[in-house]
């Protein structure tokens, strides 16, 4: 894993000074080597964590001639079978890893068709000298960040957003279009951000930039479910079981190639529990892994992991997250450069620090419940389409039922009932609800509504389920649980790899019937299915436990001090940009108990030092 920057000068002189201060911002993402290329006009450099190649792997990697020159970020795990292919065509290589194929691959083909042949998570750049272009590209789902902002001199590029801001020509300004989004999201849907003027490169894309200035975004994959639509495989719960343990072995096994230790998040679940089992059959080393806990019982999982490791034989090590974590918010927000709803990413951050002195490399089990239907409100959206087809008496009467319901995830259910399928999924997944949002806002606000419903038609045609997944893939996934893996492990200079995400993996749970991946509240059914003689039985019986922390009573409690000096002053920065009513109502609702507000807290305290950091 790396960090990579770069300046594309349209007509003027190679930025060497500029692009050398933008790398200095993320080493931490490389902390082993930097170089850079310099030819014509253009910069492009590379802070460089060692995975594959320690010896002789370091930026950047040039072709035969010297003016095709590659920086990567990620992994391409079918860098062998391509550097094959190459030598094959009479290129000759200097190094023995990955990122010197992406200089040859330019040499012969074009953008998409480079792209395409590529299997990983990446971003990367390539200076084509003899084209006088730059091509910027990203892995198929997003996995990995590459940002980039333009005018009429220039196109600078970075890693993270902090690199491009590190550069005297990109203007620091806060794109407050975005806000409503960030409520109902807890990030600015890409190819957004939180800044104005500054862009994520979509998933699946190749961004070519000439040297004049002129710019192409090429489309080099889509979703499954957003292609014209093929009828899911006819096969049994045996059958898809066995091929999704072929193809899940076959992504761990790519993702253990390494020239450093290997380990692995082990949280209890199903996902990350098949998948360190997957390791340890083809480790030749006992396996390392790791998890992480609170002292509030409600949110521990390390009893669950700790018995999983037991049975696995991995070497484990755990940690406890204590309610101190105020110091750290400050550094997550500026690891993430914007705001940020997801407060999973405090223990995220914790648990890749608590790896990193034992192993380079963690697998993860990230991906399971996107591709194969873990999460509730999955199994909701189906309840949710046949109590439409009822008739209406009968209907009124079990919303109504719903509503009245002892367990909150039932009666929010039974609230949202009256929306349509993506609205309601909205309002399930939302960090701040609608009407909460309206308040904060001071009106009614469609934007996040209309952009959700705009991803929802990407995928008419295909089935009702696949959509409902492929909404959550390119929603949640791309800009919430992918950004914050990242983001949290290279603060500390830790690769995470999810095996479930491999390329051939999504295409393959596309073609899997929806009734051997939810039916009723049965949920992931053929991944339970694989884990069986794999992974303890209490496990494939356990429902799941989301990653996430005891924000409402830590707020009541040891943070509420921290919270009333920063979200809660008079002089908040938040109150620039919303009603300071709605912001001190959430905080007396939460503190007397008489509401649970802590994530949408956590929302806007992130939100607040995020302003504070950038002196708006």
């Amino acid at each position: 894993m790396c960090g990579i920057a770069g300046v594309l000068n349209f007509g003027g002189e190679a930025e060497v000074d500029e692009t050398q201060a933008m790398l200095g911002l993320i080493e931490h993402r490389g902390p082993d080597s930097r170089g850079v290329f310099v030819n014509g006009a253009a910069v492009v450099g590379q802070t460089r964590l060692a995975v594959l190649d320690l010896s002789t792997g370091d930026p950047p990697l040039l072709d035969e001639s010297g003016e095709i020159g590659a920086v990567l970020n990620g992994e391409i795990y079918n860098f062998q079978d391509l550097r094959k292919r190459l030598v094959d065509r009479g290129h000759r290589f200097t190094s023995v890893g990955d990122t010197e194929v992406l200089a040859h691959l330019a040499e012969d083909f074009d953008p998409a068709t480079l792209a395409q042949g590529l299997r990983g998570m990446f971003a990367f750049a390539i200076w084509d000298g003899r084209r006088n272009r730059l091509l910027l590209g990203r892995d198929r789902l997003g996995k990995k960040p590459l940002y980039f902002w333009q005018d009429h001199h220039r196109l600078v590029f970075g890693s993270e957003i902090k690199a491009v801001l590190a550069h005297s020509a990109v203007p620091r300004e806060f794109a407050a279009e975005m806000l409503p989004h960030y409520l109902a999201f807890g990030s600015a849907p890409t190819p957004h951000t939180m800044y104005q003027g500054i862009r994520s490169l979509r998933p699946g894309h190749v961004l070519v930039v000439e040297g004049d200035g002129r710019v192409e975004d090429i489309c080099y994959w889509e979703r499954p479910a957003t292609r014209p639509w093929n009828e899911h495989r006819d096969m049994t719960l045996d059958d898809a079981a066995q091929a999704l343990l072929h193809e899940l072995g076959a992504a761990v096994d790519d993702r253990l190639v390494a020239d450093v230790p290997v380990g692995a998040f082990l949280s209890g679940g199903i996902d990350s529990s098949l998948v360190t089992s997957l390791m340890v059959e083809r480790s030749t080393q006992r396996v390392h892994t790791f998890t992480i806990g609170f002292e509030d019982q409600a949110f521990d999982e390390r009893y669950v992991a700790r018995a999983v490791a037991s049975v696995l034989g991995t070497e484990h090590t755990e940690f406890v997250v204590h309610p101190d974590a105020s110091s750290l918010v400050e550094r997550l927000v500026w690891h993430y450069d914007e705001p940020f709803g997801d407060s999973s990413a405090l223990p995220t951050f914790l648990l890749s620090e608590l790896a990193r002195p034992h192993v380079t490399v963690a697998l993860c089990g990230d991906g399971g419940d996107e591709l194969f239907g873990g999460y509730e409100r999955f199994a909701a959206t189906l309840a949710l389409r046949r109590l439409r087809a009822l008739p209406a008496p009968v209907r009124a009467a079990a919303m109504a039922a719903a509503r009245l319901a002892p367990l909150q995830r039932v009666r929010r259910f039974g609230a949202s009932a009256d929306l349509d399928v993506p609205l309601a999924l909205l309002e399930w997944v939302g960090y701040v609800p609608a009407a909460i949002r309206d308040q904060l806002l001071g009106g009614e606000n469609r934007a996040p509504a209309e952009w959700y419903l705009g991803v929802w038609s990407e995928s008419a045609g295909a089935p009702f389920f696949e959509r409902i997944l492929d909404l959550n893939i390119a929603t949640y996934l791309l800009d919430d649980l992918l950004p914050k893996v990242d983001r949290m492990s290279m603060a500390h200079g830790l690769e995470v790899r999810s095996p479930f995400l491999d390329d051939r993996l999504v295409e393959f749970a596309a073609t899997i019937p929806q009734s051997l991946k939810v039916r009723g509240l049965s949920l992931k059914r053929v991944l339970r299915h694989a884990g069986k003689g794999r992974i303890p039985e209490s496990i494939l019986k356990r429902r799941k436990q989301g990653f996430g922390i005891p924000l409402g009573q830590w707020f009541r409690n040891d943070l509420r001090g921290f919270v009333e000096g920063s979200l809660g002053a008079p002089s908040a920065s938040v109150r620039s940009y919303l009603r300071g009513q709605a912001v001190d109502e959430l905080l007396r609702e939460h503190w007397s108990g008489s509401a649970d507000h802590g994530h949408v807290l956590w929302t806007l305290l992130t939100l607040e030092l995020f302003l504070r950091r950038n002196g708006w």
